[in-house]
């Protein structure tokens, strides 16, 4: 159920794109998952005055994309075949975090670029992984650098890196979504909570 990120995956790519236009030939079917946000996250301290922006995260190409990517023990990069995001990997990061913020009620606007608030500081994050790491088990491993940032004058506040491990219990994409959506929701969690106290 896996497919070598290399010439190989393209090849493929580029193989069912020509047959789909063949006459009764359907491509093989693919599940689209999703990320979630925390269900409710309640914080120590509070500030309807300030308005805060989530950045779309940076990423290298291969996270910066649909492709959910498998890293193996042998050192190996594979992308899962069958499964993808439901959105580009930063956009999804992006939408659940802005919402994170906005459950906690502790700031008086959560928005993204373009949407016209008069912004007091910028959390702007870093992919650094959001893999599937297989040895004597599998894993879902999340690890997000994340900045507080001024924007009145651009000076980094604080900045940190989160890291949030979950295994993968059963097989197929159901499985692969919860296990993300764990270590997803835990990094969440942690990265609203030192941004509220780092403010």
């Amino acid at each position: 159920m896996r497919l070598v990120y290399a010439a190989g995956g393209l090849l493929a790519t580029a193989f069912l794109s020509a047959c789909s236009a063949i006459p009764g030939f359907s491509p093989p079917p693919v599940d689209a998952i999703d990320l979630s946000a925390p269900a409710l996250i309640q914080t120590a301290r509070a500030f309807p005055r300030r308005q805060i922006l989530i950045a779309e995260p940076s990423a290298l190409k291969l996270l910066d994309g649909e492709d959910i990517v498998i890293r193996t023990g042998e050192g190996t990069v594979q992308l899962l075949n069958g499964v993808r995001w439901t959105d580009r990997l930063p956009q999804l990061i992006q939408a659940r975090l802005a919402e994170a913020f906005q459950k906690t009620d502790s700031f008086g606007g959560v928005g993204l670029p373009g949407q016209g608030l008069a912004i007091d500081y910028q959390v702007v994050t870093d992919i650094r992984a959001f893999e599937i790491r297989t040895g004597a088990s599998e894993t879902t491993y999340v690890e997000l650098f994340v900045r507080i940032v001024d924007d009145r004058n651009g000076v980094v506040r604080a900045s940190r890196s989160v890291v949030a491990v979950a295994p993968v219990s059963g097989t197929g994409s159901a499985a692969y979504r919860a296990a993300f959506n764990t270590a997803f929701e835990t990094a969440t969690v942690e990265i609203v909570d030192w941004v509220v106290s780092s403010l």
